[in-house]
């Protein structure tokens, strides 16, 4: 497999944010978001075999983990490292753009499933059938980068019932929309979403890699 860093941190996003987490992030993806805060995974890497990145993610010690990219279902192995993890009692979290299937995934994964807004540039490229099939320990992200995002986002939760399958996730494109103004829109609206910051880019300068 293809892997740009593996890295032991806190958990910036999703339900387990501020948890200590580790980040198992392989190289490649076939969408270019706007907002993509992670372009030095789409190319390089390293050559690793599956035991190695397990021999790795051991030796952390800790028992959460989370498959990331770029996309890391852009790797056919990525199934393969995620049923591997979950066999040795890891809590596995799977971030994925939603534009690839989601169907051979071990049902054990915590499928974290961003959904793109229009702003993203890439909502085009969605594969819809993977929402229809999130699950209740699963989540659906949408990070939003104006008013017209928040209202797509809005009415995709409405027409998937998405609050009622799984946790939502509302995010602000960091640097490009003001926190507080997504925060109130939340709340003029009573959505049943989770609002959430990159905890992450909090703690640490936004540029740094590895954490």
């Amino acid at each position: 497999m293809r892997v740009t860093e593996i890295f032991h941190s806190i958990q910036g996003e999703s339900t387990f944010a501020g948890r200590p987490c580790v980040f198992v992030r392989l190289t490649g993806c076939p969408l270019r978001c706007t907002w993509c805060d992670t372009e030095y995974a789409f190319y390089g890497g390293s050559d690793t075999s599956i035991e190695s990145i397990m021999d790795r993610v051991r030796s952390y010690g800790c028992p959460l983990v989370e498959v990331t990219g770029g996309e890391p279902l852009a790797q056919s192995e990525c199934l393969t490292l995620l049923a591997r993890l979950c066999d040795d009692g890891f809590t596995v979290l799977l971030e994925t753009s939603g534009a690839l299937e989601t169907a051979g995934i071990d049902p054990r994964v915590r499928i974290i499933l961003d959904v793109k807004c229009p702003g993203s540039g890439m909502s085009d490229r969605m594969h819809w059938p993977n929402v229809e099939r999130l699950r209740a320990h699963d989540e659906a992200k949408f990070v939003i980068a104006d008013r017209a995002d928040y209202e797509w986002a809005k009415a995709m939760v409405a027409r998937y019932q998405l609050d009622r399958r799984c946790s939502v996730l509302f995010s602000p494109v960091f640097g490009a929309l003001d926190p507080r103004h997504l925060a109130e829109w939340v709340l003029a609206d009573r959505l049943p979403v989770r609002y959430q910051l990159q905890l992450h880019k909090l703690i640490w300068s936004p540029e740094m890699r590895g954490v």
